[in-house]
């Protein structure tokens, strides 16, 4: 299915055969520093936007990006949304957040990578920042492949990259702001949360088949599903980031971002226990203003 938008300017490709794809709700304070970033080095650009009620078009059709809206009914349906309905053109496709900026490094050392044409899909280091401050803590994510090669996994949320072919990892980094404030990152987890114990309690498929000797990936699942049963498990999990990942090397606010990953995970346990016993999921709340923009496509 095609898509076509009116839009009086146009993105001016880049150096970097890819088209980068962003999903948003209510993006506005990303969105001019995630295009900049962007300009200049990527071919194409695409967003899936689900009703923002701020500027995030406004932003997005004043850069020349091409823009469709969507309801959202969970990560991994508006993800395979865009992979399979927008019209990439170019032979390499990544997945970006608006909180995230592509080092020059980075860039550069993709264009090289793409350009060998040895690997199928590339996976990127991640550097977390919180309150402003970088901190000691990095994630090596799959985020790039060849157009045609990827579906996400079918969640509702922590969607997981499945690239057919190998894949090769590529210096850089991908510093990832997250939330303006506080206030923002709570709105967030709170939305998370209640998508994490819906799947607990339905006992949904993960992102991937737990396996404690498998990847990464499948260790992290493994843990995912075995984490209620630890003793002391909110402790050792503050001590896993604290300590295991570095965070008190950025004082105070590793430290708070170290306790607010325990208490993450204690909100789900709360909410799954909570469903358990009234016997009922949470209230159904739809995010966003739900009017459309006329300016780009519809698609339900």
């Amino acid at each position: 299915m095609m898509i076509e938008t009116t839009r009086s300017i146009h993105w001016q490709p880049g150096s970097a055969p890819v088209a980068v794809i962003m999903i948003s709700l209510n993006e506005a304070h990303n969105m001019e520093a995630v295009l900049a970033n962007l300009k200049g080095w990527a071919q194409e650009v695409f967003l899936v936007d689900s009703y923002s009620q701020d500027e995030t078009l406004d932003i997005a059709l004043k850069y020349g990006i091409q823009v469709v809206q969507r309801r959202f009914r969970d990560f991994g349906d508006q993800w395979n949304f865009a992979l399979e309905h927008l019209p990439i053109t170019a032979p390499w496709t990544m997945k970006l957040d608006p909180d995230e900026r592509l080092s020059d490094e980075l860039k550069a050392n993709l264009v090289d990578a793409i350009r060998r044409n040895e690997n199928d899909g590339f996976s990127l280091e991640r550097r977390l920042w919180f309150m402003g401050r970088p901190l000691p803590v990095r994630q090596t994510l799959v985020r790039l492949w060849r157009t045609g090669l990827c579906r996400f996994t079918d969640v509702a949320v922590n969607e997981h990259p499945i690239v057919r072919g190998a894949i090769w990892h590529v210096d850089g980094e991908i510093a990832h702001y997250d939330s303006p404030d506080l206030d923002h990152w709570l709105e967030k987890q709170n939305r998370y949360t209640t998508a994490e114990a819906i799947i607990a309690f339905e006992k949904s498929p993960l992102a991937d088949t737990p396996r404690l000797l498998g990847t990464n990936f499948q260790r992290r699942m493994w843990l995912k599903k075995n984490f209620y049963k630890l003793p002391c498990r909110y402790f050792l999990l503050f001590l896993y980031h604290w300590l295991w990942l570095g965070a008190w090397r950025a004082g105070w606010v590793g430290y708070a971002w170290a306790r607010l990953r325990s208490d993450y995970m204690r909100l789900i346990e709360y909410k799954r226990r909570e469903i358990e016993i009234t016997g009922r999921l949470p209230v159904k709340r739809f995010y966003g203003s739900g009017q459309t923009d006329e300016r780009v496509q519809q698609f339900e």
